[in-house]
């Protein structure tokens, strides 16, 4: 197979084409030799077969190889091939043994890839076993029934030609009660990467070692200065404690030569979570978290892990390019949220791990590109995209792989990943055979690739953004052997990107009907995009209100970015509540500044006073906002003089204030005011209040009629006091009394009387007429006349009435006064 199959219109080198063909006529010849050998009739046990691989079926048993040490041996080695043998049949299998097989070396990077898609035994490819000496028998394998096997040979034995990768089988052979001869019944190929000296020329490989999770945070945080935390789930201290897919690919990374990609966000979550943090739960009551060693371990760690070594930030909470481009661009505001993304992130990863990252790459899902991305990527400053290679296609010609980095463009480079080596660890590789084989593909590639040109090379290795723990142990193991390799050197990313680009690689970006169908199913829809920008209108009316802008700025922008997420391909639904939970939290905080629903209000007069009241629930205080009261009938309510007021708010948190309008009336009726806040820039904020002002105007007339009912009442009043003296003075006159006390009684009760007014003297006398009333102190001997002074007779005698006040000055003596003396009330 020619090495076109690796790149369009390529092939390999003459020499290299003339040297291995020699190589295999060397190597066919005695196979030749002893086919001509044989009988032309065959004999009854190949009669019985069609041919070796349908015999029964080279299915039969399941071969899984285990362990393959070392992955890359060298002169001196011994290799030991170890796993498991499983009969997958209804019949026992006896007489059964395994063996290893070297097949031929493998020339091309597309000749690995047909040997991985072989299923069936081919005796011509597979080659034979290496000999019985290093097999394993079994005398028979029950159906269902895994068996354990190890093997161990020199390397020596097993006769490796010239430096190259080859074929590597290992075959169970055994037969059936109903095929009673020996036959290969399960086989599991895999290579075997044979550089035993330094290559002429090493491979500069750059291996990405990603550091990125999903949405953990939300945009809650808790009262106070603190601002606690609020996350979805558990799910990240899951990740980080011991045997945790982060705390992994932390544990396996450290010891690697790595170039670091790490997300901000998660750097951010892992630091929220040393402190106290809180947990979402189902019925919306957030619970404590309790991880907080886990998450100071974990960074500890990692910081002692970056120190003095390549690390590139992403932008904060990876932002999904190509969902961007293809469907945000059109939504006002989405790419300065990519823009904000980038900018933060430096600054996050420099507070929480102490080293200054890299931040102009950018990195699309899958390294897939089109110009589309392309722009989107470098509007917010990366003018470095991390690409593939089964994007970026080669269409030169080229008879090997270029270099990853190539310009394509307004100062921007292209660092092409290769695809093979980037995707040789996906899939399913929990069982320990999985892994293996990924492992040894890997290196296959890699030795395959070197031994492609003399030319140095820059190699760049950009593997899946979240590799599971068992995954992340392939990687390790695989990276472990290369980098102890004959071949391979290690470079961080910064170098590959400057390396001195290939002349013939290609630097066209792909269409976009090139970008591949299966990955833009899974993008953002733009009504994602519709409700980030609406989120983000809301912070910004939210925000000129608050006297520390910080507390809902700082949170909401980075939720907003979790709303972006790469993270979110194929979740549709979990990223779509995800932003409605947002929302729906920015609104019940803006709602904690509110106006007090008010009922219907009477107005009586031609005008009065219309008080509102703003409510601010909220731990800071709000001010620049306007309080608008509108009539909506002006003809009949005026406000302020005209059809509305507005005047300035400040609330302090937890407090109300109320607002006093002036209202005047022009006439009688209902009328509808409504009351609603305003940012100082015209925005309305919050809901309205609305409520009905009933106004009665009082007339002059009736004005009148009050007041001559006031007055009445007053006049009765008086009579009836000075009635209740007249009582009081009637009833002293019936007493027995001393002459001279009834005369001088006559004398002040006439007195009275005088002063009451003429209209008042003849109503009613309060004792029999000529009658003296006597002096009340009898024995006291002293002339009435005592008991005036200028005109004003003393009302010493006179009883207490309810009405009276009470006398402010201390008891008096009850002695009679003398005369001229004055006395006081």
């Amino acid at each position: 197979m020619a090495e076109a199959a690796d790149f369009q219109g390529t092939s390999p080198s003459p020499a290299r084409r003339r040297l291995r063909r020699a190589g295999a006529l060397l190597t066919g010849a005695p196979l030749l030799a002893a086919l001509l050998q044989l009988p032309a009739t065959p004999s009854a046990h190949a009669a019985g077969q069609e041919s070796p691989q349908t015999a029964s079926g080279s299915r039969t048993v399941a071969v899984s190889v285990d362990s393959f040490s070392p992955s890359a041996p060298t002169d001196g080695d011994t290799l030991t091939v170890s796993g498991t043998v499983t009969n997958k049949g209804k019949q026992a299998v006896t007489d059964a043994h395994v063996g290893l097989r070297v097949g031929p070396e493998l020339d091309t990077r597309s000749a690995i890839d047909s040997v991985t898609q072989r299923t069936r035994f081919d005796p011509g490819a597979d080659g034979p076993e290496v000999g019985d000496k290093y097999a394993q028998k079994f005398t028979q394998l029950a159906p269902g029934v895994a068996e354990h096997f190890s093997i161990s040979v020199p390397v020596d034995k097993l006769n490796l030609g010239a430096n190259g990768v080859y074929e590597f089988s290992v075959s169970l052979s055994g037969q059936t009660s109903v095929q009673p001869w020996e036959q290969v019944l399960g086989i599991q190929r895999t290579f075997l990467p044979w550089q035993p000296n330094d290559a002429g020329t090493k491979t500069r490989t750059t291996y990405l070692w990603p550091l990125v999770s999903s949405v953990h945070l939300t945009a809650e945080t808790g009262p106070g200065a603190q601002q606690t935390p609020v996350f979805l789930d558990d799910d990240l201290a899951k990740e980080l404690a011991p045997g945790g897919r982060l705390e992994r690919m932390l544990s396996l990374g450290k010891d690697l030569d790595v170039t670091w990609v790490i997300d901000p966000d998660l750097l951010a979550s892992v630091d929220a979570m040393t402190r106290n943090y809180r947990i979402q739960t189902a019925d919306g009551t957030p619970v404590p978290g309790t991880h907080q060693d886990v998450a100071k371990k974990w960074l500890a760690e990692l910081q002692q892990a970056v120190a003095g070594k390549d690390v590139v930030a992403l932008p904060f909470a990876d932002p999904d390019l190509a969902s961007l481009a293809h469907h945000g661009t059109s939504v006002t505001g989405s790419l300065s949220q990519l823009k904000d993304a980038t900018d933060v992130a430096a600054s996050t990863v420099e507070t929480v791990l102490h080293v200054k990252p890299s931040t102009d790459f950018a990195w699309p899902v899958e390294g897939a590109v089109d110009p589309s991305i392309v722009k989107v990527a470098t509007s917010a400053g990366a003018d470095r995209i991390i690409t593939r290679s089964d994007s970026l296609q080669e269409t030169g010609g080229l008879s090997y792989t270029p270099s990853a980095a190539r310009p394509i463009g307004g100062g921007t480079t292209a660092i092409v990943a290769d695809a093979r080596l980037s995707t040789a660890f996906e899939g399913d590789l929990t069982q320990a055979g999985a892994g293996t084989l990924a492992v040894q593909e890997f290196l296959a590639q890699s030795l395959e690739l070197d031994s492609q040109t003399s030319r140095q090379r820059s190699i760049v290795v950009a593997p899946q953004r979240m590799p599971s723990a068992s995954q992340a142990q392939a990687m390790a193991q695989a990276l472990t052997a290369l980098q102890q390799s004959n071949w391979s050197q290690s470079q961080d990313l910064a170098a590959a990107a400057a390396a001195k680009p290939d002349p013939g690689a290609t630097t066209k970006i792909p269409s976009a009907a090139d970008y591949p169908s299966s990955l833009r199913r899974k993008e953002l829809r733009p009504a994602a995009f519709g409700a980030i920008a609406r989120t983000q209108d809301k912070v910004d009316n939210f925000r000129v209100v608050l006297t520390d802008p910080s507390r809902v700025v700082t949170p909401f922008g980075r939720a907003m970015n979790r709303e972006m997420a790469t993270s979110w391909r194929g979740r549709s639904g979990g990223a779509r509540d995800f932003r409605n939970g947002v929302e729906a939290y920015l609104d019940d905080l803006s709602e904690q500044v509110k106006l007090i629903d008010k009922s219907e209000t009477k107005l009586s007069g031609r005008s009065a006073t219309i008080p509102v009241t703003v409510q601010n629930n909220l731990v800071q205080g709000v001010d620049h906002l306007m309080l608008r009261l509108t009539s909506t009938n002006p003809t009949r309510l005026k406000i302020g003089g005209k059809a509305y007021s507005e005047q300035s708010v400040a609330v302090a948190g937890g407090h109300t204030q109320s607002v006093k309008f002036t209202t005047s009336a022009n006439a009688n009726g209902p009328v509808t005011v409504v009351a609603q806040l305003y940012t100082q820039d015209g925005q309305e904020y919050g809901a309205p209040v609305t409520f009905d002002v009933k106004v009665t105007e009082i007339t002059a007339t009736v004005m009148l009629v009050i007041g001559g009912g006031v007055l009445l009442l007053v006049l009765a009043g008086f009579r009836m006091y000075t009635q209740r003296k007249r009582a009081a003075a009637k009833e002293a006159a019936h007493d027995p009394q001393d002459p001279q006390d009834a005369e001088h009684a006559e004398r002040a009760e006439e007195a009275r009387d005088g002063e009451d007014g003429a209209g008042e003297a003849g109503d009613g006398a309060d004792g029999p007429e000529g009658v003296e009333p006597e002096n009340p102190e009898g024995t006291a001997g002293r002339p009435a006349e005592g008991t005036e002074e200028s005109g004003t007779r003393s009302r010493a005698d006179d009883p207490e009435q309810p009405s009276d006040p009470t006398p402010d000055t201390a008891t008096e003596s009850t002695d009679p006064s003398g005369t001229g003396e004055k006395v006081d009330r």
